[in-house]
Formats: C-alpha cells, structure tokens, sequence
C-alpha cells in the first residue's frame, strides 16, 4: 500500500513524455512548449532501473562535498608526523667557498711584517700580497632531551585532532547519504503528482466534453459548462506548478547524486535499523552521533593545550652537537682547521613577562568553551531525535488516514457522477468530489515520501546512517590507511598516492 503511488511515479518517469491533452482549448503553442520543457525534464536514458541503494552508493564514491572532506582528513593526518617530528634531531649542514687577497706594507722596510713569503706572494719594497681560495663545511645538529613534556602532549593533541577529523566525516558522510535519500525520495514525490496532475486534466477534459453535450441537449445550464471549464485551467496551472518542482527535484539530485534520475524503482522505509524505542536511540545518539564524538574529541585536545602551555614554565634540555673543517683558514695557503663540539644546555624560565601565563589562562577558558560546546551537541543531537522520531510516527499515521480518505474518496467520486446523471448532483459537486479524491491521493503521496525520508533523518540524528549499516555495494573509505603511511615517515615529499 506504501508504494502504490510511487510505482506510479515510476511508470511516470518511463512514459510521461510530451503531454497532448485530448479535447484541450489551450493554444497549440503552450501545449508545444509544455512537452519541450517535460521531455527535457525527463529525458532519462532507457537503461536498467536505478534503486535507493545504486543513488547512494554513486554519491558516497562521487559526492565532491565527501571527497573534499576526505581530503581534508588527510591534511589532518600530516599533523601528526609533524608533531612527531619534535622528537627527532634536526640536522643542518653549512658551507661556504671563496676568494681571499692579502696585502700587506710596512713602509721603510723591505720586509714583510707577515715574515715570509707564500704561495703566490711577493715582496717589493716592503710590500706583500697573497691569493688564495678559502672555505670551510660544517654540520649541526639539535636534539630535545626535556621540554616539559610539551613534544609528548603535542603528538597526543595532534591524534586528538585526527580523531575529531575523522568525525566530522563520518558526519558528511550521514549527511550526504540522508540528503540523497531525499533528493530520491522528491524525485518520486514529484514524479508521481505530476503524473497525477496529467491524469486530472484528461478526466477534466472528459468532464468539460459531457459537460458540453448536455448543455447542447438542454441538460445543464451555461453555468456548468463555466465551472467545468474553471477546473480544466486550474489542474492545467497546478499541473505546471508541479513540472517545476520536478525539475527542482531533479536539478537537487543531480547535485548529490551527480547524474540525472533514471527510472528510479520504489523506496522502503529503514525502521528497521533504528532502536526500538525513543529513550533507547536517544542513548545510542548520545554515544554514537558523530558530532557528539568529535567534541569529545575537540575537548581532549583543549586538555592538551593547557598541558602544553604549561610545559612553557618548565625547563628544556638539548644537546647541541657540530663539526666543521676549513681550508686555507684565514687565507692562509693550505692552512686546516677542524672543530667539533658537543654541548648540553639547559633553559630554565625565570620571567615572561606573563606572556606564558596569559596563554595557560586563554587555554583553561578554550578548554571550558570546549566542554559546553560537548553539552551543546548532546543538547542538539537528542533535539533532532526526538524531533525526527516525532516526524516518522506523524508520517505513519497520516499515511494510514489518507490512504481512508482516498478510498472514501474514491466511493464518493462514484456516487456524486451516478447521482449527476439523474439530476441529483450538479455538475459543481462532481468537480468538487474529483478535487478531493486527486487532493488525497497527493497528499498520500507526500505522506509515503516523507515516511522514508523521516526514517533516513532519524537513523542520521541516532548516528547509524552509514554505508555499512544500509548494505551499499561499495568499497568502503577507509581513513586509517592513509594515516598509517605517514604517521612515521621520516622523510618523502610525496604523497602516498603519488603526487
């Protein structure tokens, strides 16, 4: 009962394409320019129907806001070795290579005050002069003994973020997965009333054509022919109304999904998947919901900060190694020398200028800011189940009511157009009767929409909409590989897919 009407839509997707409306009185221009704009709206390849689960797996592979997301989680993973890196030595290495020229003069001698000659030297009345090619190498290097545990907090801080990265995708990912849920969804909803919509108009021109003939014979009045005629061109400006947001539908599906809507099959509800009861998905939100988690997560890197702030009014200990060997020192020819030193050094800081206690302070009052952040998720997450949960229930029950009212309806449709034809009725309450039987049906329509789209949010505002939890045939993204090829890398400026 569910899906009748949106095996309707589908049906509407594979064979709703230019309108002719039989017996119309609209200008053959508008009719033209109506199917131009619904064949384009429709014009979906013949292949195989698509289901739920082919959309969404398209947009967990496609999806550009996913896949930037990922890659931003890969950005994140990079911190991690950087903070890493505090623990390693740096090393640098020096060199210098030149021109050194030498001259001397001690006027009233004829001796050099140098005393002797070089390589390339002369003495001229007192005068001396050399050349030579002077230059030294050199290395350096740097290793933390003890910073206040600064290095350690920092790599803790940097996989606290990681952490919190890796949430927040999964919290694209639920939204992605719930958004294309509803853009499918809209997409039969719109389909199926514009089908709808189309059927209207041929029973109203059906309806006019009679109405037409008995006034001719003297049956009804001028009245009636009016009023039939008024119904005809309000279903043809609703039917429309609904083109339009057809082609919104569609252009939103597009968006998430990344191609055009073909043939879409019939959609169930994933109940099935949420807690049975409210007071346990609210509990399940409060642990599981991505948001939620990545606070925590955004909590424990501000408990970190403080620590490394902190760390600042402790003391560091390094040890400072370096060699270097020069030549032709001093520009001396064929003069070495070698020096190599090892040093350890301690900092201890007596006075910042409160500059590190301002930054202790700003943290504790980030940290703080953090942990009523945390109690804000909860707040909004159980906000959006209870709401969610309230919406589904509210969907179900209306479903059950108009698929009544379209039956009833449907009754009375039949029994206002026998009563008609003995003169009982008018023709005014025949068009009344058919407004609300299509009223209903639309409305039946809607309600079997928004019953799978409310089941989607629901399962998205418990935490559990994944592509594991539904089943889709995908390969599944895994943010742990990426990390794990460059949590320890020493070196490499590639990234390791290649770039």
């Amino acid at each position: 009962m569910s899906e009748s009407w949106f095996r309707t839509g589908r049906c509407c997707l594979r064979r709703s394409r230019p309108t002719s409306y039989a017996g119309a009185r609209a200008p053959a221009n508008v009719a033209l320019n109506v199917a131009a704009l619904l064949a384009a709206s429709l014009a979906f390849t013949n292949a195989h129907a698509e289901t739920m689960s082919d959309a969404l797996a398209r947009a967990y592979r496609t999806n550009p806001d996913l896949n930037q997301q990922r890659a931003g989680v890969r950005a994140t993973d990079e911190t991690v070795p950087q903070a890493t890196a505090a623990y390693r030595p740096t090393v640098t290495a020096t060199g210098q290579f030149g021109y050194s020229n030498l001259s001397a003069h001690e006027p009233g001698t004829g001796v050099s005050s140098l005393g002797g000659l070089g390589a390339g030297g002369a003495i001229t009345s007192g005068n001396f002069k050399a050349s030579t090619d002077t230059g030294n190498i050199g290395a350096t290097m740097t290793e933390t003994i003890f910073n206040g545990n600064r290095n350690y907090n920092g790599v803790r801080q940097a996989e606290s973020n990681v952490l919190g990265a890796r949430e927040t995708l999964r919290n694209t990912e639920e939204s992605v997965l719930q958004n294309g849920a509803t853009a499918y969804m809209d997409v039969l909803r719109d389909t199926a009333i514009l089908d709808l919509r189309k059927n209207n108009i041929i029973v109203l021109e059906e309806q006019l054509r009679q109405t037409r003939d008995r006034f001719n014979v003297g049956e009804v009045t001028r009245t009636d022919v009016a009023q039939a005629a008024s119904s005809l061109a309000s279903a043809r400006s609703d039917y429309f109304t609904a083109l339009a947001n057809l082609e919104t539908s569609i252009a939103n599906y597009h968006e998430v999904i990344g191609i055009d809507p073909n043939r879409l099959e019939p959609a169930r509800s994933v109940e099935g998947l949420l807690p049975h009861t409210l007071d346990s998905a609210i509990l399940v939100a409060m642990h599981e919901h991505p948001e939620v988690q990545a606070a925590l997560h955004q909590v424990d890197a501000a408990e970190l900060q403080v620590k490394i702030q902190e760390g600042a009014l402790m003391p560091t200990v390094t040890i400072n190694g370096s060699v270097s060997q020069n030549y032709n020192d001093q520009g001396e020819p064929g003069f070495r020398l070698f020096n190599g030193t090892v040093l350890g050094e301690v900092s201890v800081p007596i006075y910042t200028g409160g500059l590190v206690d301002a930054q202790v302070r700003q943290a504790k009052e980030q940290l703080s800011q953090a942990e009523l952040q945390m109690d804000l998720q909860r707040t909004q997450v159980r906000a959006s189940v209870v709401s969610n949960w309230g919406l589904l229930d509210t969907a179900k029950a209306v479903i059950i009511s108009d698929d009544s009212a379209v039956k009833s309806a449907e009754i009375a449709l039949e029994g206002v157009r026998e009563e008609a034809r003995v003169g009982q009725r008018t023709t005014l309450d025949v068009l009344n009767a058919q407004q609300t039987l299509l009223n209903a049906r639309v409305s039946l329509v809607s309600a079997q929409r928004d019953r799978v789209v409310a089941s989607y949010a629901t399962l998205a505002s418990v935490g559990e909409l994944s592509s594991d939890q539904l089943g889709l045939d995908i390969v599944r993204y895994d943010p742990t590989v990426h990390f794990n090829q460059v949590k320890d890398k020493w070196f490499g400026l590639r990234t390791p897919d290649g770039r």
